[in-house]
């Protein structure tokens, strides 16, 4: 029997002598030391500590307290750090069948506390799941204030959400309606010499899901075409599969908290490669030397030059020419100027085969002549409603003088001429007006001084 519970005996005795060594004495000595000092009921200190295993019940009494204070933490025995885990997902848990919850929150920071090994290991687990529950409310028009929880994965750890709470509303989820329409993205992308003809989706309605109050506040729901796609090189037709669909408010802002059905959509284009050749069209600003006129404009050394331009072809069919404007003012004194321009791109064009024309203007002595009995043609500008009449023979028609070079001016006829009156503004009665000429030719002027009495009623 004495050989079976020897271990224990064992156990115990190296237990004691372990108190005794690291515990009882030295606190025996510190009492020793205390009472010596005090020279006072030394006797009596003496008395107690003579008890037999009094220091054995101090020590173990000392030895409890230290447990509690270090489990409590009032004594640190391992110094704690912080760590920060920012933007940490949040996991809400809801019928997003049945209701639609607004003021969510999509992150959170997560502040840890603790030893550094215990740091270290939440990081390396990586699971940090936060969690707002909200399976046990209802919709209503209070906003509710609930906590968020996090699973933490290691106890020992001290941790702090932020925010700790947020502030939801619960509403809910109705259905409706809605028409489609598209907006194209990266337009720039495409090839310029090709434009966006017909463009068709696969659903020309969809249902939007939500609460009444954005529904109501639904604008439009559009596909997004994005035109960015290696595939788009050529002309011709093709379908875009996963096109997306978003919701815009009125004042074209996108819209959360809307589920579309479906969500995306297949868009059918047409690509076309439309263009036209159109002149380029010199207009100039400022006045030429007293005497001298322009004789001859050349663009890239020819009398006249145009340009290709590509795009959608109702914008293509409504450019007549390239404008390009050079300043002459005070030239005329050499033989001509040479121009290195840049050619403007109308608006809504995609492509010029030109971007840049070298012009040169000569001049030479200024002449003129005048060419009488020109009929003046159609009014411009005349209110709806009202017609004019010229009130005498004499004004319909005026003496008009041309200005140019000789050999320019030689080659103008009356036909060439197109005289005319402008209306704005003017009401039923009688007036006398200016004559104006129509002239797109810069080396030409046109002078009428005469004035016409008109009728209008």
């Amino acid at each position: 029997m004495i050989k079976i519970f020897m271990p224990f005996i064992v156990f115990f005795k190296a237990i004691y002598r372990f108190i005794d060594k690291i515990i009882v004495t030295p606190i025996s000595r510190a009492i020793y030391y205390l009472s010596k000092k005090l020279k006072s009921n030394t006797s009596h200190i003496e008395k107690i500590l003579n008890r037999p295993n009094i220091l054995v019940y101090l020590s173990l009494v000392f030895a409890v307290v230290v447990f509690v204070l270090v489990d409590k933490k009032v004594i640190t025995l391992v110094e704690t750090e912080a760590e920060v885990l920012t933007n940490q997902p949040v996991n809400v848990l809801y019928n997003k069948e049945a209701y639609v919850v607004e003021g969510l929150v999509d992150t959170v920071d997560i502040i840890l506390t603790g030893r550094k090994s215990d740091l270290y290991l939440a990081k390396q687990l990586g699971d940090h799941e936060v969690l707002l529950d909200l399976t046990d409310y209802e919709a209503s028009n209070e906003p509710y204030k609930v906590k968020l929880t996090y699973n933490q994965t290691i106890d020992s750890l001290d941790y702090k959400i932020d925010p700790s709470t947020v502030t939801v509303t619960i509403k809910n989820k109705v259905s409706s309606l809605s028409g489609v329409t598209y907006d194209l993205l990266n337009e720039n992308k495409l090839n310029s010499k090709l434009s966006v003809g017909d463009v068709s989706l696969s659903k020309s309605e969809v249902v939007v899901k939500g609460s009444q109050d954005n529904l109501d506040r639904i604008a439009t729901v559009k596909a997004l075409i994005d035109l960015n796609n290696g595939d788009l090189k050529d002309a011709g037709s093709y379908d875009i599969d996963n096109v997306l669909l978003v919701a815009y408010d009125e004042k074209g802002k996108m819209m959360s908290n809307i589920d579309i059905v479906p969500s995306t959509v297949t868009a059918t284009i047409e690509l076309n490669t439309y263009s036209s050749s159109v002149p380029i069209a010199v207009k100039t600003k400022g006045n030429l030397a007293t005497g001298k006129a322009i004789s001859s404009i050349t663009i890239n050394g020819s009398n006249t030059h145009s340009v290709d331009v590509y795009g959608e072809q109702s914008v293509i069919d409504s450019i007549k020419n390239v404008p390009v404007s050079i300043d002459v003012s005070g030239l005329g004194a050499s033989d001509s100027k040479t121009y290195n321009v840049t050619l403007p791109k109308p608006s809504g064009v995609r492509y010029m085969s030109d971007s840049t024309a070298k012009i040169v203007v000569s001049f030479g002595d200024e002449k003129q002549r005048t060419i009488e009995h020109v009929l003046i043609g159609a009014p411009k500008n005349l209110a709806s409603g009202l017609t004019v009449n010229a009130k005498t023979e004499n004004d319909q028609s005026v003496d008009v003088v041309v200005k140019g070079v000789q050999s320019v001016i030689d080659s103008v006829s009356a036909d060439d001429i197109v005289p005319y009156i402008d209306l704005s503004g003017y009401t039923a009665g009688e007036h006398e007006v200016e004559v104006l000429v129509e002239n797109d030719d810069p080396r030409i002027e046109y002078i009428v001084t005469k004035k016409i009495n008109v009728v209008i009623k």
